[in-house]
């Protein structure tokens, strides 16, 4: 890897580099090395035009992956690029990937080779490409790494010149990952998903993404506060903080989670809900008095997804899960006494290697006792160290306790309740809209465009496994208010931080493109028929 930038490489004029900056003015910066894990490599300039080209992003995997998708469409789109929903429109591709599960790594490479069958411009960015960037399928093509989004305009532009760039570089102890201040596009108006940190502390033996993502790097408190306001001032009603373990949030700068969800609580207005991500047995256990508390109060959803994996503690030392059943199980009985109908969310692994058929009735007795509401059912996926898995087993395993989920309804008794619920989404099918009630149980509610992005009381009039149905108390209508500077009848759609000035700057570079080829074709022709 050669030490600095290529001068022709990175678009260096004189031994200074010229940056574009996302607004109309250019930055001139020293010539500087390149971090380790970065690289551009020289390729052919295909006549580039900064701007005029359209972005197709493809997003797999959690809610942290989700967050870096909507930010690296905001940065292109502060910058006058199109984000397109038509791949076949685009002109280039970014694959953001998850590198937790086999099926999706399949899925990833079968996009890149779509992709290059189709002569797209690829850039690819997630786990994935963190943590395999000399993979087979990633060779020769760009990469912006996870720690790197902020940069994604770089490696968009000079991938659209003909050129490879690689950032793979992490950042700096404490500083958490790209700034959240960051524009963004949502995939819902209403709905902001705001990492808190990245990494974590634990060596789980099936999953990649610590290779990725690496040790716990939490955003200072005061950040995260500040996105909380600044989301809430555009009219976001519903936040979700998410990190690979929220729990974890600040052991690596003498702070907890339970301190950083008081301070976002404290700046919360009235019909705008938050709701705390995934968090695994250990770091939430001496918490469990603060947590209880902070799941009742009135904008924080009774909601907390805490992944078991496996009931027997021989399986979850095979795993190297830092806690044991027991620990769980304690965590679980103590919300659902101290917290009026708390959902706790749980995964579970089945035919993990070494898994005996006395391990797995464990998980059983243990779904069958808990009836989860929400179970996140993943098979044992065959990696290169494991040889004692049998795929026959494994699905016969999920097979078995994807029947047990089946069997229960878990909102049976909710049917005939009076709720308040925040609306905030459309159904599937289209047919409905989409709201939560405290426990983040997901409540179909007719369509009326009044509705969206309020806080409204619904009667109970029907439950299925995933979903109950609401019948609009008619006074909670007029009577709702939503969060300052949200409009009351919009559809929850994919937004900009500034859209105007973005169709703005597109225009304009569009024209310029067009002066260019009209002068081109001018001197063209006066040269040829002189």
């Amino acid at each position: 890897m050669a030490d600095e930038i290529e001068e022709a490489a990175a678009g260096l004029v004189g031994g200074v580099r010229r940056t574009r900056l996302p607004g109309d003015g250019v930055a001139i910066q020293q010539k500087r090395r390149v971090p380790e894990g970065d690289r551009v490599e020289q390729g052919k300039d295909a006549g580039f035009v900064p701007g005029c080209a359209c972005v197709y992003i493809r997003t797999w995997g959690c809610s942290h992956n989700t967050s870096d998708g909507e930010y690296m469409a905001g940065v292109l789109s502060a910058a006058g690029y199109e984000i397109v929903k038509d791949k076949m429109t685009a002109d280039l591709w970014i694959l953001n990937s998850c590198t937790v599960k086999t099926p999706s790594e399949d899925t990833f490479n079968n996009a890149i080779r779509e992709g290059q069958k189709l002569g797209k411009k690829l850039v690819l960015a997630g786990c994935v490409a963190q943590a395999q960037p000399r993979g087979k399928m990633t060779q020769g093509l760009s990469i912006v790494g996870i720690h790197q989004i902020d940069r994604v305009l770089e490696v968009v532009e000079e991938t659209l010149q003909g050129r490879t760039v690689r950032l793979l570089s992490k950042k700096s102890s404490g500083a958490g990952g790209a700034p959240l201040a960051m524009p963004k596009i949502r995939r819902n108006e209403l709905i902001e998903i705001i990492p808190i940190n990245t990494g974590c502390l634990n060596q789980c033996t099936y999953c990649k993404t610590k290779h990725a993502r690496g040790q716990l790097n939490s955003y200072p408190a005061d950040e995260i506060v500040a996105r909380v306001r600044q989301v809430v001032a555009e009219g976001v009603v519903e936040i979700w903080l998410t990190s690979e373990d929220t729990g974890t949030y600040g052991r690596d700068r003498d702070d907890t989670i339970v301190n950083l969800l008081w301070k976002i609580i404290e700046v919360l207005p009235d019909g705008v809900m938050l709701r705390v991500g995934m968090t695994n047995p250990p770091y939430i256990l001496e918490h469990l008095e603060e947590m209880a508390k902070i799941l009742n109060h009135p904008r924080v959803y009774a909601f907390l997804h805490i992944p078991i994996q496996a009931a027997s503690d021989a399986v979850l030392t095979t795993m190297k899960r830092e806690y044991n059943c027991e620990e769980f199980c304690h965590i679980v009985d103590f919300l659902r006494e101290r917290v009026p109908n708390v959902t706790i969310a749980t995964d579970i692994i089945c035919g993990f290697p070494g898994e005996t058929e006395e391990d797995f009735q464990e998980t059983m007795d243990l779904c069958e006792k808990y009836k989860f509401p929400s179970l996140f059912i993943n098979q044992a996926h065959l990696l290169p160290a494991w040889r004692e898995l049998i795929p026959a087993t494994v699905k016969k395993r999920t097979k078995r306790l994807s029947e047990l989920f089946q069997s229960y309804l878990p909102y049976e008794h909710k049917l005939g309740q009076r709720q308040r619920v925040l609306v905030t989404d459309v159904s599937t099918d289209g047919n409905y809209f989409v709201a939560h009630n405290k426990s983040f149980d997901q409540v179909l509610v007719p369509r009326r465009p009044e509705i969206m992005g309020k806080m409204i009381t619904v009667d109970i009039t029907a439950t299925g496994k995933h979903f109950l149905m609401g019948r609009v108390v008619e006074e909670s209508v007029s009577a709702a208010q939503l969060p300052s500077s949200t409009s009351s009848s919009r559809l929850p759609t994919s937004t900009s931080a500034s859209p105007s000035a973005s169709a703005l700057l597109r225009a304009v570079k569009h024209v310029a493109l067009a002066l260019l080829l009209l002068v081109t074709f001018d001197i063209l022709r006066k040269h040829l028929f002189s």
